[in-house]
């Protein structure tokens, strides 16, 4: 069944990079979650719109990205090849240079971060390219709001310096254990330690699962031959430069992508962390540069996208 739910060509991306919609421009860095809601662009950053049936229109699938509050940085000494909670980020922050080794910062600022073009950017695709019904909106919503509980599926990014309270613990452990499912993305070395450290506040009992390359999830809808790593177009156009045109790693310490899963007492993944990887710049950046597109967002970003929603929803 999974097999029919998406077919994706060189042909359909292409038509959608060579409209020159280019890549949009940020609306800036926030450090904390409480800025107003910020509606969508009346041009949509030119990705195009398309009508639901009216009398279906509660039954599309929302990308729903979550506000959070941010704190002072949980930098750490040893960077993450230490693991969880291997006392190597009780140092300071900023000490070092990106690269690898000890005094790494991480690299978390917002919950914002990409809006809304990847959101866009998102939905878009995965209408385009698969016979899920795809809200053309998608939406920003606090943990707190009593509307989470109308969406399925719901995204955080850049969690580095995330701090839930106590009233967020409570509500995201009840979405999660009722059918929710929570996608977190675009966190790289030491910021894994503060999300880890975060989420076991939601759920002490349970340990992140490493998933390997054989996991369904890499291979549901689109067959990938390897866990993707997507990072920051900035990045990648730096090391173009610095004669490091295979780089996709931030610190070299810690090179692999980790996709890591937490599970409910019946073995459905409520929450999927995709760690040392920018997926949503690879959504957001697909119409910045051939390259890229070719590279990381045709070939990586959408396709294990896509299948985490298909996995999420039909698991």
């Amino acid at each position: 069944m999974l097999c029919g739910i998406a077919s994706m060509t060189s042909a359909q991306f292409g038509g959608r990079f060579s409209g020159g919609r280019g890549g949009g421009g940020r609306d800036g860095e926030y450090v904390a979650g409480n800025e107003p809601i910020t509606p969508l662009p009346e041009d949509r950053k030119g990705v195009p719109n398309w009508q639901l049936d009216p009398n279906f229109k509660r039954d599309a699938f929302t990308f729903v990205r979550l506000r959070f509050t941010n704190i002072g940085y949980r930098g750490g000494s040893d960077g993450f090849a230490n693991g969880f909670g291997g006392g190597g980020f009780n140092g300071g922050y900023g000490r070092g240079s990106p690269g690898g080794g000890r005094g790494m910062r991480g690299t978390g600022t917002s919950w914002k971060n990409d809006w809304p073009d990847s959101d866009l950017d998102f939905s878009f695709r995965l209408q385009q390219l698969t016979s899920l019904k795809v809200n053309p909106e998608p939406i920003q919503l606090e943990i707190t709001d009593e509307r989470l509980f109308d969406y399925p599926f719901v995204y955080m990014i850049q969690v580095g310096r995330l701090e839930f309270t106590e009233d967020e613990v409570r509500i995201l452990r009840h979405y999660l254990l009722n059918g929710g499912f929570l996608m977190v993305d675009d966190h790289w070395g030491p910021d894994q330690q503060n999300w880890y450290d975060q989420i076991k506040r939601v759920f002490p009992d349970r340990e992140p699962v490493e998933l390997q390359a054989d996991h369904p999830i890499f291979h549901c809808v689109f067959d990938l031959p390897h866990k993707p790593q997507v990072p920051a177009i900035q990045r990648w156009y730096r090391w173009q430069q610095t004669g490091e045109p295979d780089r996709t790693a931030y610190f070299l310490d810690d090179p692999e992508p980790h996709y890591r899963a937490i599970y409910d007492g019946k073995g459905r993944m409520m929450v999927l962390e995709c760690a040392n990887t920018d997926l949503g710049d690879g959504w957001e950046r697909e119409g910045d540069n051939v390259e890229f597109f070719r590279k990381f967002s045709e070939t990586q970003a959408y396709p294990i996208g896509i299948n985490i929603v298909v996995y999420a929803m039909t698991h």
